[in-house]
């Protein structure tokens, strides 16, 4: 394990954590549902992600995940404290890989328990979808022909909104912007020695 936001704070009931680059080991899945167990809990959802075979007709052969593993810890912690506020939640567990994710594999699995099963379910893909969106970690697919670096749709739908919401408060842009890979479109500038 890389790093762990349970290891910091011993009575948090989320275990959040990144795995270790450069182990190759796959997520513990059952560790992860045993941790979410509880009496109280009618029901436990769960979200996994992982590497499938294809993309857009070309052959995957693993995808690779790279973070700023400090503000990863503390924005995972924060989506789980995000998602206790809006649902009565017993637990929550979240876990990603980083490095090498082979085909077929899990990259990212999200539990959570609650006495009702309506909210383990959403608060499960509400923590999903905003790891996709604000959560710092990468991810390239490496194809037969080439590999890419992958961008969320989660992530520009958030910006976007983030955009629209501070227009409207005065500022410029949103935390972060999206950086087209294009031509450069601005005039060369010269500098001198005053000559």
């Amino acid at each position: 394990m890389a790093a762990s936001e349970s290891d910091n704070n011993s009575h948090s009931t989320d275990l959040v954590e990144l795995l270790d680059p450069t182990s190759t080991a796959p997520i513990d899945i059952a560790r992860l549902v045993n941790h979410v167990r509880d009496p109280a809990a009618g029901a436990i959802a769960t979200f996994e992600g992982t590497t499938r075979d294809t993309f857009d007709g070309r052959q995957v052969v693993e995808l690779r995940y790279e973070a700023y593993e400090p503000m990863a810890i503390k924005r995972l912690a924060a989506t789980c404290a995000a998602a206790r506020e809006k649902w009565q939640l017993i637990r929550l567990a979240v876990s990603h890989r980083l490095g090498v994710v082979p085909v077929g594999e899990a990259s990212v699995f999200v539990a959570a328990s609650a006495v009702h099963r309506a909210d383990a379910m959403e608060a499960c893909r509400y923590v999903i979808d905003e790891i996709k969106a604000g959560v710092p970690i990468w991810k390239k697919e490496v194809y037969e022909d080439g590999e890419v670096w992958k961008e969320n749709k989660e992530f520009f739908d958030s910006v976007g909104a983030a955009h629209d919401s501070n227009r409207k408060k005065g500022c410029c842009c949103g935390s972060k912007v999206r950086v087209e890979a294009e031509e450069e479109k601005a005039p060369h500038t010269h500098h001198t020695n005053g000559v």
